[in-house]
């Protein structure tokens, strides 16, 4: 028989305090999120494919600015490439819900991969400036490849409202974080190598990373055929949310466009880059942080809220630049206004989700994407009109009176009609 121990029977707590508090200490969200049968594997692809997402649209305007000596060529090129992306992704997104994620994706990845290597041909061996531009648009077949991982934690989590939150928020801290790194592996690339260096990587990066999250086929969402449930458009709630989307997408154009050229006049340009940096980095903490805690209240109610936060946030790189004229204000300021981006972003795609039927969501959430992307077109020649016309500073006011165009249609779409 097993002697009793007699220091413990001097001091009952010695177990207690010998024995770590952390064996005994409920996981984190993010902890039993990534602890979900085989999310792990298809989260590794879904990065590997979402990083050149940031990469192709630098590394086209350096790789054909380079070569042709036109910034002008160069952004009607990848402006083309937005159109057509505007116009296909929807319809392969209508497919990836009818047959499946890998038997579209895969096809529809090596497809847009040949369209860059074919604008990387083009370019080096000074081939007529019409190929760019058809080159390019090839490659808006590219799957919605964030709709799609978005989709299958739908699948996994079975609808449970507080687990989707943390997918979610963890999604978008991805989205903020490749869209961050982009960039900066594009220049690196074209600069330290050869201009076409960028597209090349990218291009291996995305098919790589597709064909990985593509062979987790255990937690594919199951295909529907026939879906019974009408267009995505015609959902009750759904436009003015697309409303919101286009919105949303100006504020992120017209600040992107609108900061360089303040940097740019204040003969700082290259340093647009790490300020625009900031505020992606303060969107990507936001994210990790609101997913980490429970929100209480439904999406519908948070969301006015959400974006109200933002709207008023985006006052302070105004007053930064019109008032105090100060670029690293500037930064600190961008640094605050993308902290409310993720929050607003992540209940924006809650509220998709749970309007669009599952047999529609890849392409109901694609079109949120495609709204983003109209958005951004718009902010950006919006955005640059301004700064023509007036002044950059002046240029700041478009995305606060974009934003507070979304708090308008956030109004509208809280109760679906």
């Amino acid at each position: 028989m097993p002697q009793p121990d007699p220091l413990m029977a001097a001091d009952p707590t010695r177990h207690s305090r010998l024995v770590p508090h952390s064996r005994h200490r409920p996981p984190g969200p993010y902890r039993r999120l990534l602890a979900t049968p085989g999310c792990r594997a298809f989260t590794a692809g879904n990065l590997l494919a979402r990083l050149p997402m940031g990469m192709f649209s630098v590394s086209a305007v350096v790789m054909i600015a380079g070569t042709r000596g036109s910034y002008a060529l160069a952004g009607a090129v990848t402006a083309t490439g937005l159109a057509a992306t505007a116009l296909v992704a929807p319809w392969i997104a209508r497919l990836v819900d009818r047959y499946g994620q890998a038997r579209v994706a895969v096809p529809a990845t090596l497809l847009a991969a040949l369209g860059s290597l074919t604008l990387l041909l083009c370019v080096r061996y000074g081939a007529p400036d019409w190929t760019l531009f058809a080159a390019y648009a090839a490659t808006a077949t590219t799957p919605n490849i964030g709709g799609m991982s978005r989709a299958r934690w739908n699948h996994l989590l079975d609808g449970d409202p507080a687990a989707l939150h943390t997918a979610n928020s963890f999604e978008q801290a991805a989205d903020e974080l490749c869209f961050m790194l982009g960039p900066v592996c594009a220049a690196f690339l074209c600069g330290t190598f050869f201009p076409e260096a960028g597209t090349l990587v990218g291009a291996v990066l995305l098919v790589t990373g597709m064909l990985t999250f593509a062979a987790q086929r255990a937690t594919e969402p199951p295909p529907h055929p026939r879906p019974t449930a009408g267009s995505p458009l015609r959902t009750p709630g759904l436009p003015p949310l697309l409303a919101v989307c286009l919105a949303l997408g100006t504020v992120f154009g017209a600040t992107e466009v609108v900061t360089i050229a303040f940097a740019d006049e204040r003969g700082h340009r290259t340093a647009a880059g790490i300020v625009l940096a900031l505020q992606a980095a303060g969107s990507c903490a936001a994210g990790l942080v609101y997913g980490a805690i429970r929100p209480s209240g439904p999406a519908s109610r948070r969301h006015p809220w959400c974006v109200a936060v933002m709207t008023a946030l985006l006052t302070l790189p105004l007053l930064a630049a019109t008032a105090l004229d100060s670029l690293p204000l500037l930064a600190a300021a961008l640094l605050v206004a993308g902290t409310a981006t993720a929050p607003t972003m992540v209940t924006t795609m809650a509220l998709v989700q749970q309007r669009i039927p599952v047999a529609r969501l890849n392409e109901g959430m694609t079109l949120a994407v495609t709204g983003l992307l109209g958005g951004v077109a718009c902010g950006s020649a919006t955005g640059g009109w301004v700064v023509e016309h007036a002044s950059p500073a002046t240029g700041f006011a478009v995305p606060l009176a974009a934003a507070a165009t979304a708090l308008l249609a956030s109004a509208v779409s809280r109760t679906p009609h």
